[in-house]
């Protein structure tokens, strides 16, 4: 069986948790705390030396870091995967910009407010993390207000990666009443047959 370690909590985390919930696959969730320092100890570096969360462990023992990697890994020859050249590299895309232009600001703000307290050392970068994440949620509302997903009309892994720490933007602060299209979105997402809640 698969093995994910991991917290529940995490947007990254819980990616893997949606995707394996929508193909129908079981997995052996092994907790991580991340404030007690387990990602850096020995045996946890042993199995990601990047010292971070997720990791799935395959059945044959071997190991598979960074969220959206393990995402395209577990939903290869999927319906989550667009066979088209161009929709797949523009599921791709999104994936990339969910790493660079999102999580680092709506992750990162949440991070700070939920699992850190709002300590007063981190309001300037908290600042931060709210201009720029608005930026991108505005990127995100001009897609879905042409298309009902982030690439068209398929449910994709980019959606998931996406939806992941969107759907608990509030919990760092942000407030999504200003993007009406990314609402629908996150319903929709969230009205998948196969769904479940982060905490579910």
């Amino acid at each position: 069986m698969l093995k994910v370690y991991g917290d529940y909590r995490s947007g990254n985390c819980y990616k893997i948790k949606l995707m394996l919930h929508l193909l129908g696959r079981e997995c052996e969730w092994l907790p991580i705390d991340i404030l007690k320092g387990e990602t850096q100890t020995a045996e946890f570096l042993a199995k990601n030396p990047n010292g971070k969360i997720p990791v799935l462990e395959l059945e044959d023992g071997t190991y598979l870091w960074e969220s959206n990697a393990i995402l395209n890994f577990l939903a290869d020859g999927s319906e989550f995967i667009p066979s088209e050249p161009r929709l797949r590299t523009q599921m791709l895309q999104w994936q990339f910009f969910e790493q660079y232009s999102h999580e680092p600001y709506v992750a990162v703000a949440r991070f700070i407010h939920l699992y850190q307290g709002r300590p007063a050392e981190r309001e300037e970068e908290l600042k931060v993390c709210m201009v720029r994440g608005h930026k991108a949620l505005k990127v995100m509302e001009q897609q879905l207000s042409r298309t009902p997903y982030l690439v068209g009309e398929q449910y994709t892994i980019a959606d998931i990666a996406l939806y992941a720490y969107t759907h608990v933007a509030n919990e760092g602060g942000f407030d999504l009443r200003a993007y009406p299209a990314v609402q629908a979105w996150l319903a929709r997402v969230a009205s998948h047959p196969k769904h479940v809640s982060m905490l579910g």
